[in-house]
């Protein structure tokens, strides 16, 4: 029996998991759990990287997030789930990579330089926030993963856990093996307000969202802007709403909705119902599983003790590669 190729992948808990997070990762991690050992931890480490000046609500974004992924079908039995604090190997390998990482190759991330314009009201000139993607290629390089999945606009990130992965080979012989990018496809959803889902936004629709708050958020959904009457023909292509419907509806009335949007049969309060109803049906399953182990908090608790275990064996094994390899 061939083994399976190990990857490894994160989030930061910085609040509860959306519908861009369900199509942006998780629903690609739920089937990479059949093909690869999978390796997915919570970055609770990250999230300091930012939020350092108020650290109260991580410790429930932690379970949070943990109740998010079990419910949207991430399994304790086919993947090792942990919280990235829990090894403290995690932050040794970090601070020994962090002593051979050149800082302009810091400076010169481009997420970096972005995060700065875009979170310009908060304090980021600190090293833990310069020296983040030194982390991440702890992270990675730990498990000694074969790849990471991500979008494109990751991809900058492993090509500079690659370069301090093949630096570290250099210097010391031969420990860690340099990580792929495994390209994930994704569709495209955007918020309520057509800006970017996000939590600082408030224009997400969250996985732990009832059915109330799922059909009132979609009610405030932004349409065709150009349609200001239930008698006015409507254009779907620039519809928000119609863009939730390719995926949350079936083809026959993606079609239907098509044509009787553009004749005005259709009107955007009406459109709008419908699609919420079609969207709260696809997560009844998650909204399902949620429950159950919200009601079980002891068996979440026990699946993280026993993912950070399994973690844990494996980052003591590489540390001490690393150190025979530095012969300190």
């Amino acid at each position: 029996m061939t083994e399976k190729k190990r990857i490894l992948s994160g989030m930061r808990p910085t609040g509860p998991l959306h519908l861009g997070n369900l199509h942006g990762a998780l629903e690609n991690w739920v089937k990479m759990q059949e093909e690869y050992d999978c390796f997915f931890f919570i970055a609770d480490w990250h999230a300091l990287t930012s939020d350092y000046e108020d650290t109260s609500r991580i410790l429930q974004y932690v379970k949070n997030m943990m109740l998010d992924w079990l419910s949207a079908g991430l399994s304790p039995e086919k993947s090792t789930l942990f919280v990235q604090s829990d090894i403290m190997e995690h932050a040794e390998l970090f601070l020994i990579l962090s002593m051979i990482t050149p800082v302009p190759w810091l400076e010169r991330n481009p997420t970096y330089k972005d995060q700065l314009v875009q979170l310009s009201s908060k304090d980021l000139s600190t090293f833990g926030f310069l020296g983040y993607p030194v982390l991440q290629a702890a992270d990675i390089i730990m498990y000694k993963a074969y790849g990471v999945p991500v979008g494109v606009d990751q991809v900058p990130h492993i090509e500079i856990t690659r370069e301090i992965a093949r630096r570290f080979n250099y210097l010391y012989g031969e420990v860690f093996p340099e990580p792929q990018a495994i390209l994930t496809q994704t569709p495209k959803i955007l918020g309520t307000d057509r800006r970017k889902m996000s939590k600082s936004y408030d224009n997400a629709i969250y996985l732990s969202d009832n059915p109330e708050n799922i059909s009132a958020k979609v009610s405030r959904m932004i349409t065709d802007p150009q349609r200001a009457r239930r008698s006015d023909p409507g254009n779907p292509e620039v519809c928000n709403v119609f863009e939730y419907h390719k995926v949350y509806s079936d083809s026959e009335s993606v079609a239907q909705i098509n044509e009787t949007c553009r004749v005005a049969q259709i009107g955007c309060v009406e459109c709008k119902k419908i699609m919420a109803q079609n969207l709260i049906k696809v997560l009844e399953p998650i909204r399902e599983k949620r429950a159950y182990y919200e009601a079980n908090s002891d068996l979440v608790n026990d699946i993280i003790l026993q993912g950070g275990k399994k973690a844990r064996e494996v980052a003591r094994l590489t540390m001490k590669e690393v150190r025979a390899a530095m012969k300190i």
